[in-house]
């Protein structure tokens, strides 16, 4: 496969994840913060958007500015927007291999991204009809594109941003603890009724953090997204060797992986920042990794790449 359709398959798997990640965030946090004392509300939009990775573009950044930021500015790929139009355009670079149906409902997401009010309700509806979109897309993915390398780049895209985007998830509850339940935050990630399933009985913060962290079966948690790019990397790169793995991008997801598995505490919660920011440095190494592996470096094609 060449290259350049390989690093936009992989894009379109990791941008469309990032647009369904940052609803899901969004969606949770909106009526909390809407309800804050406005000093309190400009700190904590602040800090939210630090957690997603982008910095206020002034000092009076408050609750307007975090949903231009987060949700509708088509210039970065940190917000919805821009993260749809970049999965748009690297499906568009990409045609010639992504299906029929996949292009369409990539494309009808993007020219329905302007029918959105920039209003807090609006910004509600905005996040439902991503999360549908985003499904949508997701589901043509998986049953019109061949399960081949094409298909494998794409998912392994999605499963290392969805890894990061629980990662950050799980990451703003401290910087909305005081009010913000571990109910909403499973149900953020659509955890809600599987976790009851799972539990039962056995209910608390604990329980739901290990949950969303470490649950194998549940596919938004972060282990299962991990072995989910493991299995994809060692598909691309099935050559078997006796002693360690040469391929780098496995081994940290790996590494990441079973540290998670494998570590044992009485004491999760105090330790969950710290596994949290593991897991998002592990993603961008093996995002750096994959793409020195697998993808050119030209500068032509330095936009499809991460932004600051």
């Amino acid at each position: 496969m060449l290259s350049r359709i390989a690093e936009s398959l992989f894009w379109i798997g990791r941008y469309v994840e990032r647009a369904d990640g940052t609803a899901r965030i969004l969606d949770v946090h909106l009526e909390r913060l809407n309800h804050l004392p406005m000093e309190e509300r400009k700190n904590v939009a602040q800090e939210l958007l630090a957690v997603m990775g982008a910095r206020p573009q002034s000092e009076d950044f408050g609750l307007p500015e975090l949903l231009h930021a987060l949700a509708y500015d088509k210039t970065s790929a940190t917000s919805i927007a821009g993260s749809l139009g970049a999965a748009r355009e690297n499906a568009r670079r990409a045609r010639e291999t992504v299906s029929s149906g996949l292009w369409e409902s990539l494309n009808t997401t993007y020219y329905g991204l302007s029918q959105h009010r920039k209003d807090v309700v609006g910004t509600y509806r905005f996040c439902n009809w991503t999360l549908e979109r985003t499904a949508m897309v997701s589901g043509l993915a998986d049953t019109t594109v061949s399960h081949d390398e094409s298909w494998l780049f794409l998912v392994l895209g999605r499963s290392l941003e969805r890894a990061d985007m629980t990662a950050r998830m799980l990451s703003t509850r401290d910087v909305l603890s005081a009010g913000m339940s571990w109910v909403n935050m499973l149900r953020c990630a659509g955890a809600y009724e599987s976790f009851l399933r799972t539990r039962r009985a056995a209910f608390g913060d604990q329980h739901a953090a290990e949950f969303l962290l470490l649950d194998r079966l549940f596919p938004r948690s972060i282990v299962y997204a991990l072995r989910d790019a493991d299995e994809c990397l060692a598909k691309l790169d099935p050559s078997a060797q006796r002693v360690g793995f040469i391929n780098d991008a496995r081994r940290i997801v790996g590494q990441a992986r079973t540290f998670l598995e494998f570590h044992r505490t009485d004491d999760l919660m105090s330790e969950l920042p710290e596994h949290m920011e593991r897991v998002q440095k592990a993603v961008a190494q093996a995002s750096d990794a994959i793409s020195r592996k697998y993808f050119n470096q030209a500068d032509e094609l330095a936009w499809v790449g991460e932004l600051s």
